[in-house]
């Protein structure tokens, strides 16, 4: 029975946990609360799964961000034109970013969410967490060698600061020259090791996700979306046309096959999907892309890993454009063509705020603040974010890979012949010792 469930694909795996977490929350919201803030079992047990698995991604992620961008910054010096890729990437990550927030603005304009909305004024609340251009400056500078700051529940990790940290310490290595050899060397020895926990947490990636889905469909149903059905729609129309549309377009101008790529890269979109984190996705992410889509090894751990922390697409170019157009609408505030240039330079260049974690409240709170909208008007959306955050990772997520696969082949480095192979790799079989175990070589 073992080796059967073995040889089922990850991706099957995980579509076949949606379909039963969709069912088991229709059941748990049957079932009806036991009191006010008492859920039933079914329920519990549901947000107590789902909420274990994203907890043991998070775990991971801190020792993850760490040595995943030392190293990738250490590699470069294999790559030739290091410099030239590495801005080739940005570019592109700009160029991608731009086309996904002209399509929020374009939608937002064409939908009008705030007025078509029948959510209740009083949901509006300031959220906890709040970015502006000033925290979000001032958060590039480390507090202390480990990114650590104080909060209500005792301590946590800037994540920004980790980025800005590692980065400093990649490149500082890079300057060292040989003297730094043994600890990239031990660096990347730690960096195999995380990344052989974090497979064996995303193994129980179906487990999760009937956890993940079943608690959104029981905690949500579908009177949350009714009240905001435009906006959520609105959400996903323009995931679905940067998916689905200006991806494959930017594919076949390059010559490249749409259906290839998603062939290739399912298994980490899917996995975005449920786990609804950029970075938790990062080994799956950079596995498909290199075994995939033919990305060559050395450039892929520079460029996933970067896209990871920073290429947010759906989180900060289409979200926070319709999010900030629906929070004017709301507060009957007119936006002038500087404020919506002004959206479109905050999702360019603000999606290191996003630092690849669930959840896109810091971005749209940082668009809010530079147009002056009110802050209140997130809580109108928190009802509803979780169910968004699965569509906007998953786009980031295929952001992640598409730019390494289209830097890659404008560079002459991309392996065509791999990225046209109608047989794909499935990226767990190595990890539990399925069929294809032996055809899939470690993550570097």
């Amino acid at each position: 029975m073992l080796a059967r469930l073995r040889r089922v694909p990850f991706a099957a795996q995980v579509l076949l946990a949606l379909v039963v977490g969709v069912a088991l929350g229709l059941v748990a919201r049957a079932m009806g609360p036991v009191g006010p803030d008492d859920p039933n079992w079914l329920t519990a047990t549901l947000q107590t799964v789902g909420h274990t698995f994203v907890t043991l991604l998070r775990v991971i992620v801190v020792p993850l961000i760490v040595t995943a961008v030392i190293v990738s910054i250490a590699n470069l010096k294999q790559v030739s034109n290091a410099a030239r890729l590495a801005v080739r990437t940005l570019l592109w990550f700009a160029v991608t970013a731009l086309i996904a927030v002209s399509i929020g603005i374009g939608l937002g304009l064409l939908t009008e969410p705030g007025h078509n909305s029948s959510v209740d004024a009083a949901a509006q609340q300031v959220p906890e967490t709040t970015g502006s251009w000033w925290d979000f400056l001032t958060g590039l500078v480390p507090g202390n060698i480990l990114g650590l700051e104080s909060s209500a529940d005792g301590l946590s990790f800037n994540v920004l600061q980790l980025i800005v940290l590692s980065v400093a310490i990649g490149i500082a290595a890079l300057k060292v020259g040989e003297p730094a050899e043994p600890f990239l060397a031990l660096v990347r020895s730690t960096l195999a090791i995380v990344q052989k926990v974090l497979w064996w947490v995303i193994l129980l990636a179906p487990i999760g996700t009937v956890g993940l889905i079943g608690n959104a469909v029981a905690s949500y149903g579908w009177e949350s979306l009714g009240s905001l059905g435009v906006f959520a729609g609105s959400v996903y129309a323009g995931l679905a046309l940067v998916l689905f549309v200006v991806y494959p377009v930017l594919l076949r101008l390059h010559g490249l096959s749409p259906r290839r790529f998603f062939a290739g890269a399912w298994p980490a979109i899917q996995l975005a999907f449920v786990s609804r984190s950029s970075i938790g996705t990062l080994p799956v992410t950079e596995r498909v892309a290199e075994q995939n889509l033919g990305v060559p090894r050395s450039y892929a751990s520079f460029a996933v890993p970067l896209g990871a922390t920073t290429k947010m697409d759906g989180c900060a170019a289409i979200y926070p454009a319709l999010a900030a157009i629906f929070v004017a609408q709301f507060f009957h505030v007119d936006l002038s063509i500087t404020d919506y240039l002004l959206i479109v330079l905050v999702s360019v260049i603000g999606s290191a705020a996003t630092a690849g974690v669930t959840g896109a409240v810091v971005m749209l709170t940082l668009t809010l603040s530079t147009l002056g909208l009110p802050l209140a008007g997130v809580g109108l959306l928190l009802a509803i974010d979780p169910i968004l955050d699965m569509g906007r990772t998953a786009v980031n997520v295929a952001g992640q890979a598409l730019v390494p696969t289209i830097v890659a082949k404008r560079e002459g480095i991309l392996d065509v012949e791999r990225y046209r192979s109608t047989s794909t790799i499935d990226p767990l079989a190595r990890e539990r010792g399925g069929v294809d175990a032996d055809l899939e070589p470690a993550v570097a």
